[in-house]
């Protein structure tokens, strides 16, 4: 198994060296990528703080939403995000050489790039779910604390998942990616938003066919014993790892049809 691995680790470890030996240029990343992490955490500050509540939720619950998917979705933006790079590769033909490498596709792509910069949009998100738990008052029972970790790690799953997904499609749409970005980043955003203002278009995309409201808003509902939406029972927050493996089965589906439909870059 080390050795399997070590071609990948030796990978990442040159990234993270050449990222990291530019100390100025490195800096300013993760302030940049820190503050848009704050402007849109400042969205929804302001939005919370001239109502009582929306969809049910106040200001102290929605931040609990928003630190919960916001948190997921960065780990998947760490870990995966550069898989939205891949269309340049499919029409520059360079994809091919990915191809002729003995080590599965999607594990060449995935440790083939990795954005430090990231890491700063991760302690945002941490830093709202602490101050979340507190301004909520949850006990950290062990019920508690196992349905947060399983959140989060279900959460960065699911986000994951959709990054895979939209990958596997990019071999069909070629020069689209606006087009799954909308879906992949759309749904950070519907994410980090109570589900029960969506309209019924979006309660059927990002709550059952992306099923992006278990990386952050159901959770928290049956985290604070709130009234739950769409007939759904009050523990739906710990059907979050059922959503993860949807997610992830619709990635493999989509992955494994787009790499199998590819042909070459021709030329």
């Amino acid at each position: 198994m080390a050795d399997r691995l070590r071609p990948y680790t030796a990978m990442l470890s040159a990234r993270v060296r050449a990222q990291s030996s530019y100390r100025a240029n490195f800096a300013l990343d993760l302030i940049s990528s820190l503050l848009v992490g704050f402007v849109e955490l400042a969205e929804v500050w302001v939005l919370y703080r001239t109502v009582d509540g929306i969809g049910g939720l106040d200001l102290s619950a929605v931040l609990l939403v928003f630190g919960l998917s916001d948190t997921a979705f960065s780990v998947a933006d760490l870990l995966v995000g550069h898989l939205d790079t891949l269309p340049r590769y499919l029409r520059a033909g360079t994809f091919d050489v990915f191809c002729l490498r003995p080590q599965p596709l999607l594990a060449q792509l995935v440790t083939s790039d990795i954005s430090l910069r990231r890491v700063s949009r991760i302690a945002v998100g941490l830093t709202v779910l602490i101050g979340s738990l507190i301004a909520n008052d949850i006990a950290l029972t062990p019920g508690h604390c196992l349905l947060l970790l399983m959140a989060v790690l279900t959460g960065a799953a699911i986000c994951a998942g959709v990054f895979v997904a939209a990958a596997g499609v990019q071999f069909f749409l070629i020069d689209a990616a606006e087009m799954t970005n909308s879906i992949v980043y759309g749904g950070r955003y519907a994410a980090t938003q109570p589900g029960s203002v969506w309209n019924r278009p979006l309660i059927a995309v990002f709550g059952f066919a992306v099923p992006m409201a278990f990386a952050g808003y159901l959770p928290t509902l049956t985290l604070l014993d709130l009234p739950t939406p769409w007939n759904l029972p009050s523990w739906v927050g710990w059907l979050a790892p059922l959503a993860a493996v949807w997610t992830w089965a619709l990635a493999a589906l989509a992955w494994r049809t787009g790499t199998r439909h590819y042909q070459g870059g021709g030329g």
